[in-house]
């Protein structure tokens, strides 16, 4: 074509340039041609710990705490590598079949850098509460997002969503959360009457003290968007209040009590210490029988979209309401 008589010297000199243009271009596109339109996408995310940028559809996605992992799940994602769960084993057991085979990188409090950076990932979901004077290392393996807690549901799906490219899936999963929401409160209040809304406490028994988790809690916000409300004794704007003397029990009162503990003799042995004592007896939810007992990782460990409603599906029974289908 190049010699092609038609064209004067002048015009093979610019065709034979724009060629040459084309092809650098092509070259330099990693995608291996120009067409804008089949670039990668490219977004920027602000997190607790800055902001993040990110190429295309993360693939190869490291979760660093337990709700994250729970969320990748729900998210419809197989992370790449996960931390240890507190309980249950490596997974928690409704996450076992979904993280079979799924490598670990060590704990959540203290994750193995060195095993993050073999499994070679494109995405790393930290938190500042966990992993916050380890973000710039982990930030030089991948682009890392990190969530300013480790127990926001909401958070942490609305911004996994983004940065995985599933904002449709993660709008689907919240508006059916929300459905579940409305509709135990209908129940509730069709059900109790004057009696909704009610009180609630949540407690975690431990060999040497209780822990009364509030409405900032992975379980207090939960409770709190399903309306149950806070006992007047319970601070403000915390999150966890630990009692060490059995003299504070009356501000465990509430109309429900949910609590918890690990399956330990020592637990069990504080567990009937507290609840042998005088002032337990005179809690509301004990004379009332609504103390119930609760799945430790659904209300305290998994923090995650999959926990929370594992954690409602709980209070549907507890209260004996008909879930709609």
């Amino acid at each position: 074509m190049l010699s092609n008589p038609l064209l004067t010297s002048s015009a093979r000199r610019d065709f034979v340039a724009k060629v040459i243009l084309w092809l650098l271009v092509v070259v330099a596109s990693p995608w291996g041609y120009a067409d804008p339109s089949r670039q990668p996408t490219v977004q920027t995310l602000n997190h607790a710990q800055g902001e993040t940028r990110i190429t295309g559809t993360p693939v190869r996605v490291v979760t660093l705490f337990q709700g994250a992992t729970d969320t990748a799940v729900a998210l419809g994602i197989t992370p790449a590598g996960v931390v240890n769960a507190w309980a249950q084993g490596a997974n928690y057991d409704y996450l076992d079949d979904a993280l079979e085979g799924v490598p670990h990188v060590g704990l959540e409090t203290q994750p193995s850098l060195e095993a993050i950076v073999l499994l070679e990932p494109d995405l790393i979901i930290a938190s500042r509460r966990r992993h916050e004077k380890i973000y710039n290392q982990l930030s030089q393996i991948a682009p890392t997002i990190s969530l300013e807690t480790v127990f926001d549901v909401q958070q942490t799906l609305d911004v996994m969503g983004q940065a995985l490219n599933r904002v449709a899936r993660a709008d689907e999963l919240w508006t059916a959360w929300e459905r579940r929401l409305a509709n135990f409160r209908q129940q509730a209040a069709a059900s109790l009457g004057d009696r909704w809304p009610m009180s609630a406490t949540v407690l975690n028994v431990r060999a040497d003290h209780v822990r009364l988790y509030l409405d900032g809690s992975y379980a207090g916000t939960v409770l709190h968007n399903l309306g149950f409300t806070r006992p007047p004794p319970h601070p403000e704007n915390q999150w966890v209040l630990k009692l060490t003397t059995k003299e504070s029990i009356p501000i465990i009162d509430a109309d429900v009590v949910f609590y918890f503990m690990e399956d330990d003799q020592a637990v069990h042995n504080s567990f009937d210490a507290w609840t042998s004592h005088p002032l337990w007896q005179n809690l509301t939810a004990v004379q009332n029988a609504r103390v119930y007992p609760v799945d430790r990782v659904d209300w305290s460990l998994a923090g995650g979209f999959l926990g929370a409603n594992r954690m409602l599906d709980q209070l549907f029974r507890h209260f004996g309401l008909e879930e709609e289908s």
